[in-house]
């Protein structure tokens, strides 16, 4: 199959990707950096000529609810116009577990605007809600690091390691459309705080972390509201077994 991959050169798109290429498709990967602009539209026509299906695996950059929204409903809304146009059977995009369970963060608002457009689009769509990924931790506290001293919140999630997502990715994408398919999570929970100390100390890094619910994510995302439901397909690779791999 022809498969074009949108956000390919972040870490999820690429590792879709190359998942997809060892299974011996054909991959068109869709960046601003290769030539394409979604928020504009820009070389879209062209990188969708003859493809089957497209995975979103695109990021937006760190602004306010409204700006994300925008970026997310200007980048979805030309990639399935050009879906449409060129006969795209199937578009895949991935999404967050938990999402609308969420109010007040700008990335989950901006998602669920995607998913809105998604869902009420003319092309064949699945929607792939995954928890954080194991990398997340250290993201978080890095956002907020200075002098050796990091503020992160004591969330609770179950982690899926960012290759495993790039598995269910790619497999999805060649198949049938799915509407929206069950959580996708990895194996076990864990507490944020202890993931991204873990994570510092296999990089022989000395952080200070401070728990706290006022810094990027509030009580609303306390407890269970991360977690996934059910009903999740819950990939392999442990957090430990990815930290192990880190070092």
């Amino acid at each position: 199959m022809r498969i074009a991959v949108a956000g390919a050169t972040g870490n999820i798109g690429a590792l879709t990707a190359t998942s997809l290429e060892r299974d011996g498709h054909e991959v068109v990967r869709i960046s601003r950096g290769l030539g394409v602009d979604l928020q504009t539209g820009d070389g879209l026509d062209e990188a969708l000529a003859g493809v089957d299906a497209v995975v979103d695996a695109v990021n937006a950059p760190a602004h306010g609810r409204d700006e994300t929204i925008a970026f997310f409903g200007a980048t979805t809304r030309n990639l399935l116009a050009a879906e449409a146009r060129a006969g795209v059977r199937h578009h895949v995009l991935l999404s967050i577990a938990g999402l609308h369970r969420v109010e007040g963060n700008a990335h989950y608002s901006g998602k669920r605007e995607q998913e809105r457009l998604v869902s009420e689009g003319s092309v064949p769509w699945t929607i792939v809600p995954a928890t954080m990924f194991h990398d997340f931790a250290e993201m978080v506290a890095g956002w907020s690091e200075k002098d050796g001293v990091a503020q992160i919140a004591p969330l609770l999630i179950q982690p899926i390691a960012p290759a495993d997502v790039a598995a269910v990715l790619a497999e999805l994408a060649t198949g049938s459309p799915r509407g929206r398919y069950a959580d996708v999570a990895g194996p076990g929970t864990q507490d944020l705080v202890d993931m991204a100390r873990r994570t510092h100390q296999a990089r022989g890094r000395t952080v200070e972390l401070v728990p706290t619910w006022s810094a990027a994510f509030g009580p609303s995302m306390a407890g269970d509201v991360l977690l996934p439901g059910p009903d999740a397909r819950i990939t392999p690779t442990t957090f430990e077994e990815w930290l192990a791999a880190q070092k």
